[in-house]
């Protein structure tokens, strides 16, 4: 207990001390919400992996999925690294810094309306921001607050309070750069705790050979295929539902605001580079790690009872004081990074793009809008632990389930406006709406209608991956049928990407003036 205590205090006492000496970094909206776009390649690439991997995969995803799919449950964390960090990077990040910064646009709602010169977008991305991000930051309490209720038996109310306190503490003062600075600590936590975590806990079931071997004498379960040692298998035992797990968990970061939006403060094109291969062997490590873990989740049967969020608590319990007690800070590490990344994003947003335009009809000063943006960061962490508390009072949905349909409806809606407004200059506006109403309304029905969806989309994770898939064919086809986006401002808008270079040449004769001279 008290080795546990001891690690807990000094990572609090860490992630303070940075929010309290970023501050003077956060005196204006732009350095509080962008670190002032000067952030280093190590920086953005750790808060993009922090970011992307927080409690949820650690605790929900590995716990569900390495429980369904047994070992190929690997496969999510190797496609998180090549599709969700190393494609991403490569595609959106070089445009996305270069076009964001052209539109001085600092949040993906103030894209979508210096992008298509439409007030509309911006009011109606806001929106969906605002309100899909809540669901996914309630299930980043649940999931750290079961470890605790496990180390410590404490309440999980004290769980949620304690945890929200610190992390709007460090935000609020510190914006950004604070972020980004404790994003950095808690990447290197993760990548060093997931590599001891692991060894400890095949170390139990003799070694990895071992763990496999016994993994592959499962007996399986009511419901579970029949096949012998289908839990060790490379694909396990439901292939296509494994590569809409991956689709899901992969793709839809392109779309997600509080991903997309690391992008828009790195500081240079020699940076992004840089940031590519960091991001992408930080996720190979963490993801590949935690799915990899949770694939032996079988190993300890009893914890299902419990459903699938007690199965990674479980296995850990296993543990030394030590190693638990580093679980504990990775777990608490990736938990308040993405907070912190969610509440930064969802106040940002509404400020800027909705409460300042709309309510305060542009009036408001720089200095107010900080303070709204800080209240507000006060405000989403109070309302997403309230939900988490009803939620888990009432047992309404597992961790995976609220993280898809936020991921969900979120990508649903902007992967593909998004990705299509970087490259093609026929993206329309219609086709972006259209794409905004699919995504969110798709998942709306899935919550509330979840019996009248085929066997297949009934699950949120799985209907998350159709909506991603569906937005990149309804933007194409609605921009070719509607009206094209006025000429001059597409090219205005694209012209960032080329920059003209003016040098001076020696002036030649040719051949005629060169004959009449002699």
């Amino acid at each position: 207990m008290i080795t546990k205590l001891i690690l807990i205090f000094v990572f609090f006492g860490i992630m303070i001390a940075v929010g309290i000496m970023c501050r003077k970094k956060a005196a204006d909206v732009h350095g509080f919400v962008l670190g002032g776009r000067n952030v280093g390649p190590w920086l953005t690439a750790f808060a993009y992996g922090t970011s992307y991997f927080s409690a949820v995969i650690f605790v929900g995803y590995a716990g569900q999925f390495g429980w369904k799919f047994g070992i190929a449950s690997t496969w999510i964390g190797l496609g998180n690294a090549m599709i969700g960090s190393l494609m991403a990077w490569v595609l959106l990040g070089r445009r996305t810094r270069i076009m964001t910064q052209h539109l001085s646009s600092a949040t993906m709602p103030q894209f979508f309306e210096a992008r298509f010169n439409s007030r509309s977008l911006k009011l109606i991305s806001s929106i969906i921001i605002f309100i899909f991000l809540i669901p996914y930051t309630a299930s980043l309490y649940n999931g750290l607050s079961r470890l605790f209720e496990t180390a410590f038996n404490i309440d999980y109310t004290v769980c949620i309070i304690v945890m929200a306190v610190l992390t709007a503490v460090y935000v609020i003062a510190g914006g950004y750069m604070a972020t980004a600075v404790n994003d950095f600590i808690q990447g290197i936590i993760m990548l060093f705790g997931i590599v001891a975590i692991i060894a400890s806990v095949l170390k139990i079931n003799g070694g990895f050979t071992g763990s496999l071997e016994a993994l592959a004498n499962v007996t399986p379960g009511e419901g579970d295929p029949a096949t012998p040692g289908i839990f060790a298998s490379f694909f396990g035992p439901d292939p296509l539902g494994l590569l809409s797990v991956v689709i899901l968990t992969s793709l839809g970061t392109w779309g997600l605001p509080q991903m997309v939006q690391k992008f828009y403060a790195i500081k240079s094109e020699k940076d992004i580079k840089k940031g590519t291969i960091i991001s992408t062997v930080f996720a190979v490590i963490v993801a590949g790690g935690c799915y990899f873990l949770g694939g032996f989740g079988r190993l300890f049967p009893d914890a299902i009872k419990d459903g699938f969020d007690a199965i990674i608590p479980a296995m850990l319990d296993k543990l030394s004081p030590v190693i638990f007690g580093i679980a504990l800070v990775l777990v608490l590490s990736a938990s308040m990074s993405t907070l912190s990344s969610l509440v930064l994003t969802s106040s940002s947003t509404l400020t800027l793009d909705f409460i300042h335009p709309v309510l305060l009809k542009g009036k408001s000063s720089e200095k107010k809008n900080l303070s709204i943006i800080r209240v507000f960061i006060a405000v989403f962490i109070l309302l997403s632990g309230v939900i988490a508390i009803i939620q888990y009072k009432l047992n309404l949905a597992f961790i995976a389930q609220m993280m898809g349909l936020s991921w969900g409806a979120l990508a649903g809606s902007f992967l593909a406006p998004f990705l299509y407004s970087l490259y093609w200059k026929r993206t329309t506006k219609a086709s972006c709406i259209a794409c905004f109403i699919w995504g969110s309304l798709l998942m709306i029905c899935n919550m509330l209608f979840k019996s009248a969806f085929p066997a297949f989309l009934q699950s949120p994770i799985n209907c998350g991956a159709f909506a991603m898939l569906g937005g990149m064919i309804i933007v194409p086809v609605i921009s070719l049928i509607t009206r094209r986006p006025d000429a001059q401002h597409v090219e205005n808008v694209f012209s960032c990407y080329n920059k003209k270079v003016v040098t001076s040449i020696t002036n030649v004769l040719d051949r005629d003036d060169s004959e009449t001279a002699d």
